[in-house]
C-alpha cells in the first residue's frame, strides 16, 4: 500500500499504478449499476410510453405514484428487497441475499421510476405534437411506441443517464441487499464509506475521482453521439 502525508497525491498513485483493489472494485460497481440500467430501461421505456398513450381508470393514479417513487429512499428499497431475499422471505430459498444479483434489483427498483416517469413526459409531448400524422398513418397504439420512441430516443438518452447517475451513487440499498463483503458485493460508493470511517483516505479519494470521471465520461460520450446524430439527421 502507498503511503503518503498528502492523502489527494496518495489516492492519485494509486489510481495511475492501476491498483487491484480498486480495479476489482470498480469493475463491480460498472458491472451492477449498468446491468441495472438496462433491466430497468427494458421495462420502464416501454411502460412510460404506454403510460403515455393509453388512457384507463386509474391512470391518473399510476402516474403520481410512479412520480412519487421517482424520490423513493433507498434505504426503504434495500429494506424491500432484504425482506424479499432473507432466509424469512419468499425469496428466500434462492439465496440471493448479499450478492450483485440482490444490489441489481435494489436498482433497478430505484432506477425503473425514473426512466418511466421520464419517458412518460416526452412521448407524452410527442404524441400531442404529431398525432394527426400518426392516426393519419392509421398505426395503432402499439405500433406507436417504437416510432415514439425512437423519435424521442435523443432526450431518452439524457433520461437513461439520469438513472445511471442514480444507480451508480447508490448506498443505502446496495449496502442493506449487498452487506459491503469485499471481493464480492463492495462497490465504489459502500467502500468509499467504509474507508472514510476507517480513516483510509486515499482510497475513499481514489474512488471518489474514479466515480466523478466515470459519470463525467459518460455523459459526454453521450452527448457527443447526441450532436452528432443530430448534425446527420440535419
Amino acid at each position: 500500500m502507498l503511503t503518503s502525508d498528502n492523502p489527494f497525491s496518495t489516492a492519485l498513485a494509486l489510481i495511475l499504478s492501476m491498483d487491484s483493489a480498486l480495479i476489482s472494485i470498480v469493475a463491480l460497481s460498472l458491472q451492477v449499476s449498468l446491468m441495472a440500467v438496462m433491466i430497468a430501461s427494458l421495462i420502464a421505456l416501454p411502460l412510460g410510453a404506454a403510460l403515455a398513450l393509453w388512457c384507463f381508470p386509474g391512470r391518473n393514479i399510476v402516474i403520481v405514484a410512479l412520480n412519487a417513487l421517482m424520490g423513493l429512499p433507498p434505504v426503504v428499497a434495500g429494506l424491500c428487497v432484504y425482506l424479499l431475499l432473507s432466509r424469512a422471505g419468499p425469496l428466500g430459498e434462492w439465496g440471493l441475499l448479499f450478492t450483485p444479483t440482490a444490489m441489481v434489483i435494489a436498482q433497478v427498483i430505484l432506477v425503473l421510476p425514473i426512466i418511466a416517469a421520464l419517458t412518460r413526459q416526452q412521448v407524452e409531448a410527442l404524441h400531442s405534437e404529431y398525432a394527426e400524422q400518426l392516426n393519419s398513418l392509421g398505426l395503432t397504439r402499439f405500433r406507436m411506441i417504437p416510432t415514439l420512441l425512437w423519435d424521442a430516443r435523443f432526450g431518452l438518452l439524457t433520461v437513461i443517464l439520469a438513472g445511471f447517475g442514480r444507480a451508480s451513487a447508490e448506498v443505502g440499498a446496495v449496502m442493506i441487499v449487498g452487506g459491503n463483503i469485499d471481493g464480492v458485493t463492495r462497490v465504489m460508493t459502500t467502500s468509499i464509506v467504509l474507508e472514510t470511517s476507517k480513516g483510509n483516505l486515499p482510497i475513499a479519494l481514489g474512488l471518489g475521482i474514479i466515480l466523478l470521471v466515470l459519470v463525467t465520461m459518460i455523459n459526454a460520450i453521450a452527448h457527443i453521439i447526441g450532436e452528432t446524430s443530430k448534425r446527420r439527421l440535419g
